[in-house]
């Protein structure tokens, strides 16, 4: 039994031993994952002897920190130290090990361009420096806690933040790198919601005087694609990846089958995004208005007015078209998202069914039309849909 006054306290991680051979010192740390405690030299026991203790686990785990720790340099003794040293667990390496990972399947072709850019911007970012110098079982649920209440952005942004940490703790947990997963030990769908801010994104559509207003600044080469987006509603990445053998004529619709994301075309995410869309007789008109433009240069309907190539990214057409027509226009500048929630809105507006815009926008459900838009859905939206137009160039 430990005999020792109570006034001779030590500080975390030192700890007085009672040992048959007498009273020894011992240090905790964690290195390479595990839990190690080391007995130091047979010495007195006092202030001085217990700071020392203190001093020799601080410069440890400092070492620890920055890679340079040495095993044997300390306890030449210990079966430690003759044992291979394992893989990092330092935060930042396994970290980096997980976007090497992701990268892989972007060769792989099992995750998009895109969606790698956004891991990558995450693991690297500022925020994720928090656990730069941590080995994987110093991070606690507390830990995780007090990071995730910190972060000022939204619960999307958040999520994103988490993806990879999260897969990081399962492999180790699988690994028995660690022995639970501190994301198991967090009520995270609460705490997300009690701490995200809201989205300062606003559903803004054009108002008709507006949509007119762009259609009129378009040149010729600039005005088909245009109109057609106004009448159609289409993601960028679906418009993007249009082809005219999606064009069916006799019926008047256009099937929806590809999206381009990061000049990467795709299916669309969801079942839903695979389906038909009913053409207007402005989006035909503009269909016809394209053809001689694009038709005979291959099977992508929209093209890059300035090269006469396919578009590749939503920034592409965001400053090529998009910024130069809204300036000429007068009209305040909106994200082109918009466009897409302008069509929504003005079916709504007009009486249409949220089952039927639902379906058009490539929904699983009703629900975020309800979400998005239920401000501009009538009483009256029983009743058939109405035939929208667009009125503009034709």
């Amino acid at each position: 039994m430990d005999q020792r006054p109570a006034s001779q306290t030590t500080p975390p991680g030192v700890k007085i031993r009672p040992l048959v051979t007498g009273d020894r010192l011992q240090i905790a740390f964690t290195w390479e994952g595990q839990e190690c405690r080391e007995l130091l030299a047979l010495c007195s026991i006092n202030k001085s002897s217990i700071a020392r203790a203190a001093s020799l686990r601080d410069e440890i785990r400092r070492k620890i920190k920055e890679d340079t720790f040495v095993y044997g340099d300390y306890f030449p003794e210990s079966p430690r130290a003759a044992s291979p040293l394992k893989s990092s667990t330092l935060m930042e390496s396994l970290l980096q090990k997980q976007l090497d990972t992701y990268a892989r399947q972007v060769t792989n072709g099992q995750m998009s361009p895109s969606t790698f850019n956004g891991y990558a911007k995450a693991v690297t970012g500022e925020r994720m420096r928090r656990w730069h110098g941590l080995q994987i079982r110093e991070v606690t649920p507390s830990l995780l806690r007090d990071w995730v209440s910190e972060m000022d952005c939204t619960s999307k942004a958040i999520r994103n933040m988490l993806t990879p940490l999260r897969s990081l703790f399962e492999d180790a947990l699988n690994d028995e790198v660690i022995d639970f997963n501190p994301f198991e030990r967090i009520a995270l769908s609460k705490l997300i919601r009690q701490t995200a801010k809201a989205s300062d994104y606003v559903v803004s559509p054009f108002s008709t005087a507006e949509r007119l207003a762009l259609l009129d600044a378009c040149r010729p080469d600039e005005h088909p694609m245009l109109q057609f987006w106004f009448e159609t509603g289409l993601r960028p990445g679906e418009l993007q990846a249009l082809l005219w053998s999606h064009i069916d004529w006799d019926r008047c619709i256009a099937r929806i089958e590809l999206n381009q994301v990061a000049g990467v075309i795709k299916g669309p995410k969801t079942a839903a995004g695979v389906r038909e869309i009913d053409l207007t007789p402005d989006a035909l008109a503009a269909l016809r208005a394209q053809r001689p433009m694009s038709e005979a240069k291959g099977q992508r309907i929209w093209l890059n007015p300035r090269t006469g190539e396919p578009w590749h990214t939503d920034a592409q057409i965001r400053k090529t078209l998009w910024l130069p027509v809204c300036k000429r226009s007068g009209v305040d500048y909106r994200n082109p998202y918009q466009v897409r929630h302008t069509y929504a809105s003005a079916l709504l507006t007009a009486g249409a069914n949220p089952w039927y815009v639902a379906s058009q926008l490539g929904h699983e459900d009703v629900e975020m039309v309800f979400r998005t838009y239920g401000k501009f859905i009538r009483d009256d939206y029983q009743k058939p849909k109405p035939e929208l137009r667009v009125v503009g160039k034709n």
